[in-house]
């Protein structure tokens, strides 16, 4: 078994949780259960990954058989990654039916035409979800087994997740793979990121269950008015509460929000004063960048006005995050249209 094989599998059995290392190599099949039988997993992980190679050199193991275990853990482990979303076009409405060994043929023969030192593996999962694990090479180098990009495409759809550990120059390629293993037309990237890879497929697939929102906001003088039934304080309180609980369900809806951990606005503003006060020499936009963070970003917006810490309702830049797929943002001004701001397509 060639070295760099051998400790490739040891470094990712290294990052396997102790009480998972059994169920994952089981689920890996390379090893017979007769030779499972034989490890110790009691003892520390660098003894039990050596034992594994050692195991791994008597089956005379190759560099597929250490990709599959490596797509394995990300599988399990998705969120260890980035993601990026993609969604490919088609010409017309017309649909085909999937073919798995066609996409791998094509995908294989379109990226290894472009650039011949890089593996491409694939694993398929029970809900129509391909895996495809590439590592990258150059012309003049070997493929780097721990710098890889991951693709996940659930065949019949249109949307492609991708974590990419790969040089800008490679990127066009996996694209054009892509798009020509599954028949379409072109692939763009829809400015929508996460760790949690489910949480973009639940985003993507319309699998969450934020309402749209209906709210529209009243004159100013109806707005806040106190209830005629009774003007105590409390029942003022209780009114404002459930009004609050009335917006933010209408934003957000009853059930769990998929986990996003951060959103990006870049604003472009310019100064408007009078042209006679030529107060800045350049008529150069302002810029600036807010990004909100969170280990789950949308449950903290919704949670902002019922803990008081905002009113209600937030603002649609806020809200419309799943509705529009996306959480990177650019603001400008309408053109012609003093100083209100849209959100770009």
């Amino acid at each position: 078994m060639d070295e760099t094989v051998a400790e490739y599998i040891r470094r990712t059995v290294l990052k396997i949780p102790r009480d998972e290392i059994k169920t994952m190599l089981q689920k890996w099949g390379f090893l017979s259960e007769a030779q499972l039988k034989t490890l110790n997993f009691h003892q520390m992980k660098e003894n039990i990954s050596q034992d594994v190679v050692y195991l791994c050199e008597e089956n005379s193991a190759d560099i597929k058989q250490a990709a599959v275990l490596d797509i394995i853990y990300n599988h399990i482990y998705p969120n260890k990654r980035i993601w990026s979303v993609y969604q490919m076009n088609k010409r017309g409405e017309e649909t085909e039916v999937f073919d798995l060994t066609d996409f791998k043929k094509k995908f294989k023969s379109r990226l290894r035409s472009a650039l011949k030192n890089v593996t491409i593996n694939f694993r398929e999962y029970e809900d129509n979800a391909i895996w495809i694990r590439i590592a990258w090479g150059t012309p003049y180098t070997k493929p780097n087994q721990y710098k890889t990009s991951y693709v996940v495409y659930h065949s019949q759809t249109p949307y492609v997740f991708i974590s990419a550990s790969v040089l800008r120059s490679n990127l066009p390629l996996l694209c054009q793979a892509l798009v020509v293993a599954s028949n379409y037309h072109d692939i763009c990237e829809m400015e929508l990121r996460s760790h949690s890879l489910n949480s973009l497929k639940d985003i993507v697939f319309k699998r969450y269950s934020q309402n749209f929102q209906s709210y529209y906001p009243k004159p100013l003088q109806e707005r806040n008015v106190a209830p005629e039934a009774d003007l105590r304080i409390i029942q003022e309180n209780k009114s404002e509460k459930e009004r609050i609980q009335r917006l933010t369900r209408e934003a957000f809806g009853d059930g769990p929000q998929p986990k996003l951990e951060f959103a990006q606005y870049r604003l472009e503003t310019m100064f408007k004063s009078d042209p006679k006060m030529d107060v800045l020499d350049k008529k150069e936009p302002f810029r600036c960048l807010v990004k909100f963070s969170s280990p789950h970003l949308l449950e903290s917006l919704k949670s902002l006005a019922l803990a008081g810490m905002a009113d209600a309702p937030l603002s649609p830049l806020l809200t419309c995050i799943p509705q529009k797929a996306r959480n990177y943002f650019k603001i400008r001004e309408k053109k012609g249209v003093l100083p209100e701001s849209f959100v770009s397509p």
